[in-house]
């Protein structure tokens, strides 16, 4: 039998393999251990397979004395702003994010309506094995709770945002292309636009469960819904992963914004409309330097963390941002809750868009120009902590950080080295002012350690 990955994202796994009955109620029963047996809250990403998996975690958790209420199928940002909003002691999104459709996972949320860190997800996993003596007797069983409402408090929650001004978005009447691969954004999407003022042309919004496409938001999955942009003569694309928490914008030119602008346009509003005394973003150690360059323009203080939401969350929490995110098109905006949302990036961006009175193409240009490339070098039977002491040493004139595997910084762009969690490889991830730059950067290190591994 397969084991799922476990991780601090959770549990994911193919559904009928690696994710099974047996283990789905051990990691419930788990996690109701965890929080003592109290009030959990359970949402769906909406993928097919995923209300035997909602049958099975709810009647393990009654069966651990646990309260248990199901908001349905909504997004994950939800299921965090309910757990929050009902004092529930954790919350459990059933998702595999954006991993194609034959998987599934469980993410784990805690009573603040935060993904578990690092300790709160060790102190889980050693109750893995230790649950059998955490069930009840029929007598004791509470009864399943049903509160449908959340995705409508949701949408009410990020229109209240103060810095948006809701007045003069529907003013500009923006035509919009939603794609939300008929997932947990299906409905709660195109309704968030609607009380925006769009008019919204809707592609796969049934909420079957069922992808039609690669349901990661990257341009080459994309293509179909990028021609629909051009066809419906639309402002901009608005495109979800399906759990709804990264937001991916397509241009009226049916090009894609690219993701690394998501969280830069985003920052750029806030920062510029913050109604706070201190303009603080946090972003990962792999996010484009375009963040960097807004948050200066805006008299503002930048502090970074390493990949993973949680790590950028626990910086905001220190540091007391304003707004956090990701790269990867994932928008943090505590004041609405600490979790990436992509309603909240939608609102944003689209305010964003309306205050420069520019068409989506025409605002992407007016953004630094930065220009990512991404690759991978398989460590399989070698160390991959002597690759990265070799880069170490070999670079050692220039600026390093150690916080997530090894960042060098150089005039015009940078390089970050890190191990994967889940596979034997080296990711490298850089960024320079041209594609060609960009591209050389990857070129010479990959060469550099390919050199150092021939001759190992």
């Amino acid at each position: 039998m397969k084991k799922p990955i476990i991780s601090i994202s959770g549990i994911r796994g193919i559904f009928g393999e690696s994710l099974i009955p047996e283990n789905i109620v051990k990691y419930s029963a788990a996690f109701a251990k965890y929080n003592n047996n109290k009030t959990i809250v359970i949402g769906r990403d909406g993928r097919a397979g995923g209300d035997l998996i909602e049958d099975i975690i709810e009647s393990t958790l009654l069966f651990c004395g646990c309260r248990v209420i199901k908001i349905g199928i909504v997004p994950t940002p939800t299921v965090s702003l309910a757990v929050k909003t009902l004092r529930a002691a954790g919350g459990i999104s059933i998702t595999a994010s954006h991993n194609p459709q034959e998987w599934n996972g469980m993410k784990f949320i805690n009573r603040k309506g935060i993904f578990l860190d690092a300790d709160e997800n060790k102190k889980l996993w050693e109750l893995f094995e230790k649950t059998g003596d955490n069930y009840i007797t029929a007598d004791k069983i509470m009864q399943s709770e049903y509160c449908p409402g959340f995705g409508d408090y949701h949408i009410d929650k990020v229109l209240e945002i103060k810095s948006l001004n809701l007045k003069k978005i529907k003013q500009r009447k923006f035509k919009v292309v939603a794609d939300c691969v008929n997932a947990s954004g299906s409905k709660i999407i195109p309704a968030l636009l609607k009380k925006l003022g769009c008019r919204v042309i809707e592609i796969d919004c049934e909420q079957s469960g069922i992808f039609t496409r690669k349901p990661e938001p990257l341009p080459e999955n994309l293509k179909r819904t990028c021609k629909a942009v051009i066809k419906h003569k639309a402002d901009i694309g608005i495109v979800i992963d399906p759990d709804a928490d990264r937001l991916v914008i397509i241009t009226e030119k049916g090009e894609p914004f690219g993701e690394e602008n998501t969280i830069t346009a985003a920052v750029n509003f806030v920062l510029k409309n913050s109604t706070y005394a201190k303009r603080i973003a946090v972003i990962n150690l792999s996010t484009s330097r375009s963040v960097d360059d807004v948050v200066k323009s805006c008299g503002g203080k930048l502090y970074k963390a390493p990949v993973g939401e949680i790590n950028v969350i626990k910086k905001m929490i220190e540091v007391k941002a304003v707004i956090g995110g990701e790269g990867s098109g994932g928008v943090i905006l505590p004041e609405v809750h600490y979790g990436r949302d992509s309603l909240v990036g939608t609102a944003l961006i689209l305010s964003e868009i309306t205050q420069s009175g520019l068409k989506v193409s025409e605002y992407k240009n007016s953004l630094p120009q930065y220009f990512i490339r991404k690759s991978k070098i398989s460590t399989e039977g070698i160390d991959a902590d002597s690759v990265l002491e070799f880069v170490k040493r070999k670079y050692n004139d220039y600026d390093q950080n150690f916080e997530d595997g090894l960042r060098l910084d150089f005039e015009r762009g940078w390089v970050n080295f890190r191990k994967s969690n889940t596979e034997p490889i080296i990711r490298i991830i850089t960024e320079a002012k041209t594609v060609e730059e960009s591209e050389e950067m990857q070129k010479k290190f990959n060469s550099d350690i390919s050199e150092f591994l021939n001759n190992g």
